[in-house]
């Protein structure tokens, strides 16, 4: 790479975001594909402005440059060996047009928060890749992702509305603007005539027109998109439609405007299995033209991947071996209106046999369970995968008619391989087949079995029976090699003559789409060394990234599971300490201290696998020297609490003193807690209220709010005075100041302190509970969390959102505030599943909840907080500016609520402040 291009970066990117270190390079150069390339630099771009000079100078010094959004792209499109430009936080602009029939959005917008942005008008963007959580509207746009739904109707290229592109030479063309398109039409006059001229010639080849007509009545992203060149005749709207599925090969989308589509509200499914895969592809070519919106088949090896599922129907296992099934959905904007199309498919499909069929419901549990089984399917391959192989997921369409015979012809395929574990899933009503299985690339013998394997796909899809070899995934480097077979050669090289024209120095992501090298898609492939059994499992797909706390500040769950893969390989390669050496002292701070440990990434990762874990074992090994100190802190944890409000109160003095040279000491530090923590015993509680054990938090225990707070009572106080109004005395027994769930042991690996005050606290409960007798209530999410699963079965405990939702609410009048109240729903609280519970409470106490956007984690993470208070202000670093109009916030864990006042500007508290605050007993 020249020295002078080096130079000139370094002067437009900030050190913060120019990652040229083993450690980064690799971590950010991996996406979802199955292929690895280590880019020699990453950037962190945050406007369009960088963009347009990173393009000049890439232009000028003839530096191969990459685009990545999320990452979560399946066909090699976002990996490099040379510069990986990384949107940053920046491109989260969105603008909604009239009464949501047009959006405006920034390409670093997550898909699924466009479509909330959308919900209050019933509307959406129109493609919705299985994705739509991760993926960014960039990277959705630059695939021309689509989906279960939108099929080819409503994919980006036939809802685009309007683009923002920077091309090579970093000319920028918006054409909502119509003063820049009047200038660019004058300044690349040259290049709209010869796209013009181009689309000219396409159109007077009938063969060639044909052909395109052709591809695109089916689903197909292979290739550059050369129906903008038989659709439009405006040179304008003919490159903007190129831009869409062009992977970054002809330009940088800057935003897009889409039109949006209805978002019914009214909808049902059902699961039809069939005694066979033609029967059951005959009913999909009836249904083409029913009122459905969605359509999924599944062969019997994806129903028998998921069939020892909870909850699925035991008659799942039971099935014939050549059974298929049709999981069915139906949408309309009433409910009469549904009644009416589900009566009409009902008796569309009347005369088909069927081995068992779950019929239309609207009901929430069953329609959940039957999307389980189609959304179950991927992971369960990947669950079950051999350590140290890779899940493979491809991405073809048959043909409607033939696609029975495509459906088999795959079958034999797998079979002649043994790729024994392959399924067959997909969008049916396009026949867009998703086809999963396993492969390991360490040897030779390995590489070519898939490579005989792909050559005879691409044969068979391409060639018999006129298919598309990717449907919505992308070309990639994964089929570049495969798109003259499937076009032909006067439409291979015409898209060769498009990226010449748009690029013609090759520097906008070589190799991907097309390439010269015919053996591009058996280069860097993927290896997946085996590193710890708890995420060992992980595909690399990035749906964890959205919902890390320190996705900003270091490394996300994904980038630490690269990392380790990597330390675990060299270790095992054994000749390369110094790069050994290197990687984990970085890994030290980036992959382990930072991380929160949160847990929030198993939430959503396809196959469960909690990064944290990994985390606190890793911490295990580091701190096994402080097992001893470990030990006596759990044997006298009274006394760490005394000194922990010993230690508040001197801070406190300090900041009277001294102010802001107080170290480490915000307007937000708590005050100590002087609460008497010791009441009555169960034994002297008062009759005329039920018992109810109180399980307070070390937190709670220690701290009090912030000084200056609008209600500076403890939260004991406030919690006994709420209860009481519900008919509860919480009692607080002899004992509690050495009590403690265990989570401050287990967050730094001290797992055998932690099992100490675990049996410790189980003991103390069963004594006071009387065996179980009286339930308990636990004040704080994060203990509650750490503890289920792990006391006496006798003891009930709950939480306090269980608990106040279930037998405090009722017995409350509540009153609503007018002013919007914030609310913060912990990682605990997420994972014990209270996210509803939790809103319904607050909504009854306010006319209006708001959840900042993009904070799924606090990342105070216990005491982390205040020793590394740089992980929690980049996890709330767009907190304030999202609850600037409201008068307080809530939460349900007392350190968390030690950041979120000092990052907001207003007064976080437990919930039952503000319960306290807006009831009476009824």
């Amino acid at each position: 790479m020249h020295p002078h291009f080096i130079q000139a970066v370094k002067q437009l990117i900030p050190a913060e975001r120019y990652f040229d270190d083993p450690l980064a390079t690799l971590a950010f150069g991996t996406d979802a594909s199955f292929y690895r390339l280590i880019p020699k630099l990453v950037l962190r771009v945050e406007s369009e402005a960088e963009v347009v000079q990173l393009l000049q100078l890439a232009n000028h010094y003839q530096v191969a440059l990459t685009f990545r959004a999320a990452g979560t792209s399946l066909s090699g499109q976002a990996v490099t060996d040379s510069v990986l430009l990384v949107l940053g936080e920046n491109w989260q602009q969105q603008q909604i047009r009239g009464l949501g029939e047009q959006i405006r959005l920034g390409p670093g917008v997550i898909g699924a928060q466009a479509n909330k942005w959308l919900l209050p008008y019933g509307r959406k963007i129109g493609p919705d890749p299985a994705s739509i959580n991760t993926c960014k509207i960039g990277g959705i746009v630059a695939n021309n992702a689509s989906g279960m739904c939108c099929g080819t109707a409503q994919n980006s290229f036939n809802t685009l509305a309007a683009m923002r592109v920077v091309l090579f030479d970093g000319t920028v063309l918006d054409t909502e603007d119509a003063e820049n398109v009047a200038a660019f039409r004058q300044s690349h006059a040259t290049l709209l005539q010869q796209l013009a001229t181009l689309a000219e010639q396409c159109r007077a080849n009938p063969e060639l027109s044909e052909k395109i007509r052709h591809k695109y009545r089916l689903k197909n992203t292979m290739g550059f998109s050369l129906n903008a060149l038989t659709e439009f005749t405006d040179p304008i709207d003919i490159l903007i439609h190129l831009m869409v599925g062009s992977e970054g090969c002809l330009g940088f989308i800057s935003s897009v405007t889409y039109h949006t589509v209805p978002e019914h509200p009214h909808k049902a499914s059902a699961l039809w299995v069939f005694p066979d895969i033609v029967s059951c592809c005959q009913a999909v070519t009836l249904l083409k033209n029913a009122p459905v919106s969605a359509v999924e088949l599944l062969d019997r090896r994806s129903l028998r991947s998921v069939q020892a599922k909870p909850g699925l129907p035991a008659w799942v296992a039971s099935l014939s071996d050549g059974a298929a099934a049709l999981l069915i959905e139906s949408r309309a904007a009433t409910a009469a209106t549904l009644a009416v199309q589900l009566s009409d498919i009902t008796a569309l499909l009347s005369e088909f046999p069927t081995e068992q069929r779950v019929d239309f419901s609207s009901d929430p549990k069953v329609y959940e369970q039957l999307w389980a089984i189609r959304k179950g399917t991927f992971p369960a391959v990947g669950a079950v995968r051999q350590t140290g192989t890779t899940v493979i997921i491809e991405d073809v369409t048959f043909p409607l008619a033939r696609l029975a015979e495509g459906v088999q012809a795959l079958q034999q395929l797998f079979d002649r391989y043994h790729y024994h574990e392959a399924i067959i899933f997909g969008h049916a009503l396009e026949g867009n087949l998703h086809f999963v299985f396993t492969q390991g690339f360490d040897d030779r013998t390995q590489v070519a079995r898939y490579e005989a394997f792909m050559q005879e796909v691409a044969q068979l899809v391409a060639v018999e029976f006129g298919g598309a070899l990717k449907a919505e995934h992308g070309t990639g480097r994964n089929m570049a090699p495969f798109v003259e077979l499937e076009w032909g050669t006067d439409a291979y090289q015409l898209m060769w003559q498009l990226k010449k024209l748009f690029d013609p120095k090759h520097i906008l992501n070589p190799d991907v789409v097309l390439s010269q090298d015919k053996n591009i898609h058996l280069k860097h492939l993927k290896a997946l060394p085996a590193t710890d059994a708890l995420v060992d499992k992980c595909i690399e797909c990035g749906f964890c990234e959205p919902v890390c706390p320190s996705r900003k500040l270091t490394l996300t769950p994904r980038q630490r599971i690269v990392a380790q893969r990597e330390i675990s390989r060299l270790e095992a390669k054994g000749n390369n300490s110094e790069q050994l050496a290197a990687l984990k002292a970085d890994y030290q701070y980036q992959g382990n201290s930072s991380c929160a440990a949160c847990g929030m990434c198993s939430t959503a990762c396809p196959v469960g696998i909690n990064t944290g874990d990994l985390t606190r074992q890793l911490r295990a090994r580091d701190n096994q020297r402080y097992q001893a100190l470990a030990g006596f802190t759990a044997r006298h944890f009274s006394g760490l609490t005394m000194l922990a409000k010993f230690g508040l109160r001197l801070g406190q003095l300090s900041n009277k003193l001294l102010g802001k040279a107080t170290p480490l000491w915000h307007k937000a530090m708590p005050t100590a807690n002087t609460t008497r923590l010791n009441t009555a015993g169960a034994a002297e509680s008062n009759g005329a209220l039920k018992p109810l054990i109180y399980l307070s938090s070390c937190s709670n225990r220690v701290m009090a709010p912030m000084a200056g707070s609008k209600d500076p009572r403890s939260l004991q106080q406030v919690s006994t005075d709420l209860l009481v109004k519900a008919g509860y005395q919480l009692i607080m027994p002899e004992g509690m100041a050495n009590q403690c769930c265990g989570m401050p042991f287990q967050s730094k690996g001290q797992f055998a302190a932690q099992a100490t005050k675990q049996q410790q606290l189980n003991d103390w409960l069963l004594q006071h509970t009387k065996q179980g007798e009286i339930p308990v209530f636990s004040d704080t999410s994060p203990c509650s969390l750490t503890l289920k699963g792990k006391l006496d079965a006798r003891i009930r405990l709950y939480d306090s959102i269980d608990f106040i939702s279930e037998f405090v609410l009722p017995k409350l009048t509540l009153h609503k505030q007018p002013t919007p109240i914030a609310l913060h729903i912990s990682c605990s609280a997420t994972q014990l599943g209270q996210v509803e519970k939790f809103k319904q409470l607050v909504a009854a106490c306010t006319e209006h909840v708001v959840i900042p956007e993009g904070i799924s984690c606090c990342g105070f993470a216990g005491d982390k907080g205040f020793f590394m208070p740089e992980l929690n202000a980049s996890a709330l670093s767009d907190l304030a500016k999202q609850v600037s109009e409201c008068s307080q916030g809530v939460s349900s864990s007392r350190t968390c609520e030690v950041g979120l006042s000092r990052h907001s500007g207003i007064e976080y508290q437990h919930l039952v402040y503000l319960l306290a605050q807006q009831s009476r007993a009824k």
